[in-house]
């Protein structure tokens, strides 16, 4: 994957010694997953940012930044229908 150059994203890391290397907002045991789910499922941002005070709302934006960064790199290929 090429490097991602928004310093916003530097919120976002990835150690080995941590969640098993997945992606977590500045190292803490909160991965991006996780917050993608919350979101998803309708969680408020005000409620997250309550449940876990110290995420930052830099954090969340963050989170959404690398989601599109992941989806702009996907590649998709037509699949043929076959009547």
């Amino acid at each position: 994957m090429e490097q991602m150059a928004d310093p916003l994203l530097e919120r976002i890391t990835a150690n080995p010694s941590v969640l098993v290397g997945k992606p977590t907002i500045r190292g803490l045991r909160i991965s991006v997953e996780q917050i993608l789910r919350a979101l998803s499922a309708g969680v408020p941002v005000g409620e997250l940012l309550h449940e876990y005070p110290e995420l930052e709302p830099d954090d969340l934006r963050a989170v959404h930044l690398y989601a599109a960064e992941l989806v702009s790199q996907e590649k998709v290929f037509p699949i043929s229908h076959r009547p």
